[in-house]
């Protein structure tokens, strides 16, 4: 084949190139001899020679040249598309390629080299550049320094040489007589040229300082741009460089701008002075504090004489007042800042031993009310309230609350209880309590927010002197909240305990006036005090012990601080012993001497027989399934519970399943389903109302959300309720008043005496109309909330008491009738009453008389005796029956 022949079809596809036919491999094996001109710098390369010619043919046309320097530029960037062939053993040729390949890459290594300097020159001029002018600047700031202190001492050198000269000049009288011209050593001139030299250098200095860095930063920007290699892609210009790091600077230091016009101030009165150096007569000094009063106040250079002391005062004055407008910008600002950060709550609270609030919700009235009432005794504290919302907005909601403070002041601030550094700004660590209340809405997402309020409370560095109250919505997410917050949290699940104690007050009417006096601080509450001399003591004698105060329960130390609510009467105190009262105040009550007291015996046997009852519930709460299970555990047999509500019976089954209750093991009620809307009277008229034994009137789910939306259900059910009864029943059954015949609230009166009404409360001020009109009783659900929160804030382990009282094993609150303990018309002191009721185990906290309307909570004056009637009730901590 001849080399002629050779590119027709080689270069016709170029396929040869990268896919060399059997034939041309086994003639490249058989060959030996290879010029070093032909090699190629890729092993795949072809060699052009004659198979039939064992020796090195001759050299390629000129064209054939061409052609192969243009395939050698081709296959060093083959496409990525291709193939690559199958390797085949290295003959001696593609061996001379390689050490070709090898030659070629050590020549190109130094303009690779140059390659790389210029992308490092390029990338680093921008510091060379500000290094150079930083240098520059210094140099000429550093050699007018230099150059003024020169000045100075040369000039007093030569004020030293002119003294001493008038000084010889006067002792010799005759040169005095006989001359009149200075000596010839003195030369005026030469004074005033070298003072000239100095004020046209100074003001030569002062104009290059100005245009120098103007000059520098152009020519920079200039350089980079034109000297830009097309290699390397574009840069940030230097100018847009220095304006991004003088933002980053002043941004991010907070000194940056006042320290930055401090520095353009004393620029300006430097390089003022010696401009005016320059162009007056005046020294340096002078020049320099003239410079500061045109800076100083813009009107003072209007006594300059000549153009070029006017014109140098009157740049200066410019600047001064681009200064100055500056300065009031930046305090303008700061004021402003100071301000809004007060408005807007964001200012750190200095305070230590308050009590700190997170969250706002429908309850922080009546909890901001109660920590007032425990802290009167004090002469007033500090409570700080956190939420987010705006500062204004909050402290106008709590200047609208209609309560005395009592010397409790109230500080707000905007934040979000889930950020550390708003709950360092409230001062968390050092708060003797933390309540965390819950939003309104949904109970999952309130018992979210709780929880991870708690964790960022144990995440706070500085630790946590005072414990945290959680107020939960759901019951089931106390567990996750108590895990995670550990021994520093108490929670009081709100929703779960209303619904619990409108149960009590429903089969016991009365029971929420006694509850809001024992866990309200306007009355009695509990307290837990250690009393050495009552060491060794019996817990019946305790009992009698405080005059002001009733006995109710034992911390006892050797149980890890256990609380026992109602002990026997054979307890014997222990040293580390605690005893629970329940007193006006910490401060009202001690132990005194034993008085004598008369047991004497029960009247009769305690017997207290069960009958079947008829509730009615009125709406639909979240926690229906644990009010179900409570009322079977404590009713009789045969007791039915109506249901009556506009969620539709499938679905009311199912939501009752899902929360863990089953229908089928219910032991002594049967569940009756009615739906319908409790605020339309044909759907009430439906209804047996006047054969129910009590009817609770629920804050329905669906509206719980808003309180005033709520209450104004719940109130119009009651009035619907009791004027459907008041219709049904004959008015025989009323008993008297001062109400007539055609008075509608007499007809309603009336009624209430046949069924007890028990209505779910949210907003305190419902509470005003119901007891006005006497025509239900009521729980104030939030109210109450509030005060076991503001109980357990006060004093942690009150919440050991509160969660048995309110559970459904233990002990709670009963009214007991007079019968139970004595006779008709017998005398008999409170110490005495006492002593009987703990026959039957009970603690007698308190009375109510027959014609009063409220209980008296740990009466005074205990062993004075007086006359009881049958019709009197007691109060009194029992077990649960």
């Amino acid at each position: 084949m001849s080399l002629e022949s050779e590119p027709s079809s080689s270069f016709a596809g170029g396929r040869d190139w990268f896919f060399p036919s059997p034939s041309y491999s086994r003639s490249s094996q058989t060959s030996t001899t290879k010029p070093p001109q032909y090699s190629s710098n890729h092993h795949h390369r072809r060699r052009f020679h004659s198979i039939s010619n064992s020796k090195p043919s001759s050299p390629p046309p000129p064209r054939t040249q061409s052609i192969i320097r243009q395939r050698r530029g081709f296959l060093k960037f083959p496409p990525p598309t291709r193939t690559p062939p199958t390797p085949t053993p290295a003959t001696e040729e593609e061996e001379e390629d390689e050490d070709d390949k090898k030659k070629k890459k050590k020549n190109e290594k130094p303009s690779s080299s140059k390659n790389i300097l210029i992308i490092w020159f390029s990338q680093s001029r921008y510091r060379f550049s500000l290094l150079l002018l930083v240098v520059v600047t210094l140099t000429i700031a550093a050699a007018a320094a230099a150059f003024a202190v020169l000045l100075r001492k040369v000039n007093t050198l030569q004020g030293e040489i002119l003294s001493l000269t008038l000084r010889l000049y006067a002792c010799d009288y005759s040169l005095i007589n006989n001359t009149t011209t200075p000596p010839p050593y003195y030369h005026p001139r030469d004074h005033d040229h070298s003072s000239n030299f100095q004020r046209n250098l100074a003001l030569f200095s002062s104009f290059t300082l100005l245009v120098i860095p103007l000059i520098i930063f152009n020519y920079i920007d200039y350089v980079s741009k034109s000297s830009s290699p097309d290699t390397i892609s574009e840069q940030v210009s230097l100018n847009k460089q220095i304006a991004y790091y003088v933002d980053v600077f002043l941004s991010v230091h907070p000194y940056a701008k006042p320290l930055v016009l401090l520095l353009a101030t004393l620029l300006l009165i430097f390089l003022g002075g010696l401009a005016l150096f320059g162009v007056t007569s005046e020294d340096l000094a002078h020049c320099l504090w003239l410079s500061w009063t045109y800076v100083a106040d813009s009107g003072n250079h209007a006594s300059s004489q000549g153009f070029g002391p006017r014109l140098v005062a009157v740049s200066i004055s410019f600047g001064g007042m681009l200064i100055f407008a500056m300065m009031l910008g930046l305090v303008s600002d700061a004021i402003s800042e100071k301000f809004d950060s007060l408005r807007k709550g964001k200012s750190e609270v200095v305070e230590h031993n308050h009590t700190l609030i997170l969250g706002w919700s429908d309850k922080l009235g009546s909890l901001l009310n109660q920590l007032a009432i425990a802290n009167e005794s004090l002469g007033g504290g500090t409570v700080v309230v956190m939420a987010e919302r705006d500062k204004e907005e909050m402290e106008l909601d709590i200047a609208k609350m209609e309560f005395d403070f009592k010397g409790t002041s109230v500080i707000c601030r905007s934040g979000s209880p889930v950020i550390l550094a708003d709950l360092k700004k409230v001062s968390v660590s050092k708060a003797r309590a933390i309540i965390v209340l819950a939003e309104d809405g949904n109970a999952d997402q309130s018992d979210a927010r709780a929880l991870r309020t708690v964790l960022s409370l144990t995440g706070v560095k500085e630790g946590l002197r005072g414990h945290i109250v959680v107020e939960m919505s759901d019951l089931d997410n106390e567990v996750l909240v108590k895990l995670v917050g550990g021994d520093l949290v108490e929670t009081v699940v709100a929703h779960d305990v209303i619904g619990r104690l409108m149960i009590q007050c429903a089969r016991q009417p009365g029971l929420a006036q006694i509850w809001e006096d024992i866990l309200g601080f306007e009355n009695c509450e509990f307290y837990i005090k250690r009393w050495p001399q009552l060491d060794g003591m019996q817990f019946e004698d305790v009992l009698i012990s405080f005059p002001e105060a009733i006995p109710c329960g034992v911390k006892v130390a050797t149980h890890g601080g256990k609380i026992i609510l109602n002990p026997d009467d054979s307890y014997v105190l222990q040293e580390g012993d605690e005893v629970l009262v329940i007193a006006e105040d910490d401060d009202t009550y001690a132990p005194t001497s034993l008085p004598k007291v008369w047991r004497g015996s029960l009247p009769k046997d305690f017997v207290c027989p069960k009958s079947p009852e008829r509730i009615l519930f009125c709406g639909w709460r979240r926690d229906m399934e644990d009010m179900i299970m409570v009322l079977d555990a404590s009713l009789a047999e045969d007791s039915e519970l109506w249901m009556f509500n506009d969620v539709p019976e499938k679905e009311r089954e199912k939501k009752l399943t899902d929360g863990g209750l089953d229908i089928n093991r219910l032991e002594n009620i049967s569940l009756v389903n009615r739906e319908g809307n409790a605020v339309i009277r044909r759907h009430l008229e439906s209804l047996p109302l006047e054969s129910f034994d009590s009817i609770l009137i629920l804050a329905d789910e669906s509206v719980e959300d808003s309180a005033i939306q709520a209450d104004s259900r719940s109130l119009a059910t009651l009035l619907l309720i009791r004027d459907i009864q008041a219709k049904r029943l004959p008015y025989s059954q009323a008993h008297g008043g001062s109400f007539s015949k055609g008075s509608w609230i007499g007809e309603m009166k009336q009624a209430s005496d046949k069924t007890v009404i028990i209505s779910e409360i949210l907003d305190p001020r419902t509470k005003n109309l119901l007891s006005m009109s006497k025509i239900s009783d009521y729980v104030l659900s939030n109210e109450l909330v509030s005060m076991a929160l503001a109980m357990v804030a006060e004093d942690r382990q009150i919440n050991d008491v509160l969660e048995e009282l309110f559970a459904e094993e233990g002990n709670e609150m009963h009214i007991r009738l007079a019968d139970l303990y004595l006779c008709e018309g017998e005398e008999l002191s409170f110490y005495e009453i006492m002593l009987r009721a703990r026959q039957r185990r009970d603690i007698v906290i308190g009375y109510r008389l027959a014609n009063a309307e409220r209980a008296v909570i740990n009466p005074p004056a205990k062993t004075e005796r007086r006359k009881w009637s049958l019709k009197d009730v007691f109060v009194v901590i029992a077990e649960k029956e």
